[in-house]
């Protein structure tokens, strides 16, 4: 009988935790390893430190298949170990590589020589086949996660794209037996493909972001709405059903940003042309600026002074990450305006010269204008009556379309969205 693989992950990141838990839930034993012992106390005692939907509920029903530890030592039981460390990124996507190549050498040291090891931290072209000589069985695995749904990817992934040494050759049996489990297409390919191959799906991602946004800003104009457009697009085969057609405020979190400025800067080093690349970037940045833009229409040179409501800091539903975060960079641009701002699980210490609330009401209260910056379910129940009943004002800004524009009209309350004219 085949023995089951013990599967280990190097960084209980999201990622990590993620994937480990998808790991769990297909049956088979894990082992985590972090540096933190903060974070491994919190996870042996069932504190955990991410804000994901349905992964408190697994983890209870899987957590006896766990084994945490702050040694590497522990990664020398496994079979199969993924790194899933994050790669750090400062504001302008540029990747700081060396932390994780002097974490490798030390794993390298601890995990069996028969032990296959897997690289899901995402790196640019080029770096795995740097680590070959060290490890004997390395692989690239493209990360897909997203957050909010990180579970829903995780356990039931749409195809797992492998980086090998040998794309015609089998995976190690133990390797095989892991990724079979999850009933999805495996695609091995050679490492650079691999590497390349994640950063091509988050460009025409941000394809789709920005000419999502870009239309958006003429419907506002013309007296069209892109709502009302959007379903013709997911109905033509060549854009689909699953298309990124919900306007928004660029692109945030630091993955996209950073694989942004990876292809520019290969097509710098390759003489190649990377022009619309680029624009991506250039318009991303002004549709960060879109809710200020709207302020200032409103308000003109009287805006300085006044009282505005920021609902939500985290750069988007579902995580605490503020890495590019539109709403702070509007706080930003406010600095003359008294600010009020309320998130469900971001502090109002992540920004400064904020005075915060615990609730959307009392956050909106006295408030000359309420800005929508993190389309968070909790917003989608804000009552109208209550708003415009607890503002000094009537502007509401809200860019992703949560609250109901006829309804706000008859409180009085303006409404302005991405993709229309204000009601």
């Amino acid at each position: 009988m085949t023995k089951t693989p013990t599967i280990g992950f190097a960084g209980l990141t999201h990622l990590g935790l993620n994937s480990a838990l998808a790991a769990a839930i297909k049956g088979f034993d894990v082992v985590g390893w972090d540096e933190s012992e903060t974070l491994i106390e919190c996870l042996v005692n069932d504190n955990i430190p991410i804000n994901e939907p349905e992964f408190d509920k697994h983890f209870g029903r899987v957590k006896e298949q766990f084994r945490f530890s702050a040694s590497l030592e522990v990664l020398g039981v496994c079979d199969v170990v993924y790194f899933s460390v994050d790669v750090p990124t400062d504001d302008q996507g540029a990747s700081n590589l060396a932390p994780i190549s002097a974490l490798l050498e030390q794993v390298v040291a601890v995990i069996r020589e028969d032990c296959v090891f897997v690289i899901l931290s995402q790196v640019p072209p080029g770096f795995t086949a740097t680590m070959r000589d060290r490890f004997r069985l390395l692989y690239y695995q493209v990360e897909t996660l997203i957050f909010g749904r990180a579970v829903e990817r995780a356990t039931k992934p749409e195809r797992f794209i492998i980086g090998t040494p040998e794309p015609r050759s089998d995976l190690p049996l133990n390797y095989r037996t892991y990724l079979e489990s999850f009933d999805c297409p495996i695609l091995p390919m050679r490492y650079e493909s691999a590497e390349l191959c994640k950063i091509a799906i988050n460009c025409f991602l941000v394809a789709s972001v920005t000419t999502t946004n870009a239309l958006s800003g003429i419907c506002e104009k013309i007296g069209a709405d892109w709502e009302e457009i959007a379903p013709a697009l997911r109905l033509d085969a060549r854009i689909g059903p699953n298309a990124y057609l919900k306007p928004g405020l660029g692109i945030s979190g630091g993955n996209l940003e950073r694989d942004l400025r990876n292809v520019v800067e290969m097509a710098t080093e390759h003489d190649v042309d990377a022009g619309p690349i680029e624009e991506y970037r250039r318009f991303s940045e002004a549709s960060k600026a879109w809710v200020f833009d709207e302020l200032q229409t409103v308000f003109g040179n009287a805006l300085g002074g006044k009282t505005i409501g920021v609902l939500g800091l985290a750069y988007k539903e579902n995580t605490h990450s503020t890495k590019n975060s539109p709403a702070l960079k509007l706080i930003e641009n406010l600095g003359d305006c008294t600010l009020r701002v309320y998130d469900p699980v971001v502090p109002s210490s992540a920004a400064a010269g904020v005075e915060g609330f615990g609730d959307p009401i009392s956050c909106c209260s006295e408030c000359d204008a309420v800005c929508i910056m993190t389309p968070w379910d909790e917003f989608r129940a804000i009552e109208p009556t209550s708003l415009a009943k607890n503002m000094s004002g009537n502007l509401v800004i809200d860019p992703y379309d949560l609250l109901d524009s006829q309804a706000l009209a008859s409180v009085g309350l303006m409404h302005h969205v991405r993709g229309r004219p204000p009601n």
